[in-house]
């Protein structure tokens, strides 16, 4: 038993080490886009229907790190702002499935085809989810617009409590829009997705750990049948981009094909039984269908196509993921491991805080 316990630690600290360099180069990007990028910039550019606004939704949810529950409240505010049905959903599907945090993760934990694949795979699901949305006729009548807090949205896990992010204040210098967008990147953004990062890699390392070598090669033989059931699992669960990375790379260490890999790496963040919910009840439930379907159609399609790839260009993606994990531990990467454990533990810590204040503070009134 010991050994047993031994064996899951060390490869949970591996992938760790692996990983955490990337992790905080991911949020520093994501501290500087929230610094600099103004939301106002966003909203201005995905109203109306047609290709244009489905097009730069998808281009502009690409890079944003926010996971599946953190992108509801902005999909919806954009599209209460005047965003069209498409672009919405757009949104809604290229912002979850990838950002820079993430793809710095994929870098580190995968390889490079997949880096590049990836993000690619985001825009490209994105765009069709959002031009077949568009394709729908227009309700007779707009829906009614309640403002939900993200709690009634089908039971929202963020930590912070969805409270709004720090904002820096109009014509703030740059030290102040620095600190804002650190704030919010190593504050609320790592308590929403913090926790679920260190569960994925938890589950990572027990992969490594217990399955044996192959073992999903030879359980799945047709690549069909591997890509169904990421498929399947992916849909209702929740799991942020950040998050399914290292989940996704043990399976792939341990026989899963690089195009079953992929369609996690899309159903998992993009789609999740709260998601749906709220955009059956936003935008309807002939748009929420369009949604889940065109998750589903783009994501086996683009499976199929990157299994054709790996097999054009003679690479196994599963030979990459071992020889990035013979790699040792270095003094860095375990300086990194540490900081972005405690980063993680002081985040949930205030967020937890602000909402036992914020509850008192409720009830006293």
């Amino acid at each position: 038993m010991t050994d047993i316990a031994l064996l899951f630690i060390e490869q949970t600290w591996a992938l760790l080490n692996e990983a955490a360099p990337w992790v905080l180069l991911g949020f520093g990007v994501a501290a500087l886009l929230k610094a600099f990028v103004p939301d106002a910039f966003i909203a201005r550019h995905l109203g109306g229907r047609g290709a244009g606004p489905v097009l730069r939704a998808s281009l502009i949810g690409v890079p944003l790190p926010l996971c599946s529950c953190g992108v509801v409240p902005a999909a919806l505010g954009l599209h209460r702002q005047g965003a069209g049905r498409g672009a919405t959903t757009a949104f809604l599907v290229s912002t979850p499935e990838t950002g820079v945090d993430s793809v710095a993760v994929t870098w580190a934990l995968l390889d490079p085809v997949m880096t590049v694949v990836r993000p690619v795979a985001a825009f490209v699901t994105a765009t069709l989810a959002g031009l077949a949305v568009d394709a729908l006729p227009e309700p007779k009548a707009a829906p009614a617009r309640r403002e939900l807090p993200l709690a009634a949205q089908g039971g929202c896990t963020c930590k912070s409590g969805c409270r709004p992010a720090p904002q820096a204040p109009p014509r703030a210098g740059m030290g102040q829009r620095l600190r804002a967008g650190f704030a919010h990147a190593f504050g609320d953004m790592l308590a929403d997705i913090g926790l679920w990062l260190v569960a994925g890699i938890a589950v990572a390392g027990a992969i490594a750990a217990f399955v044996p070598q192959d073992a999903l090669a030879s359980a799945f033989g047709h690549e069909g049948w591997a890509m169904l059931l990421m498929l399947v699992a992916g849909i209702p669960l929740y799991v942020c981009a950040t998050a399914s990375t290292p989940i996704a790379a043990s399976l792939a260490l341990k026989g899963l094909s690089p195009g079953a890999a992929l369609v996690f790496l899309l159903a998992g963040p993009a789609t999740n039984a709260a998601t749906i919910a709220v955009v059956a009840r936003e935008m309807g439930r002939a748009v929420a269908a369009v949604y889940v379907g065109a998750i589903a159609t783009a994501a086996l399609l683009l499976g199929w196509l990157v299994n054709r790839l790996y097999d054009l260009l003679g690479l196994d993606i599963g030979a990459w993921i071992a020889r990035a994990e013979a790699d040792q531990a270095t003094w860095f990467s375990t300086l990194c491991s540490a900081l972005l454990l405690a980063l993680v533990a002081r985040a949930v810590w205030n967020a937890r805080r602000h909402h036992a204040c914020g509850h008192a503070h409720s009830h006293s009134h």
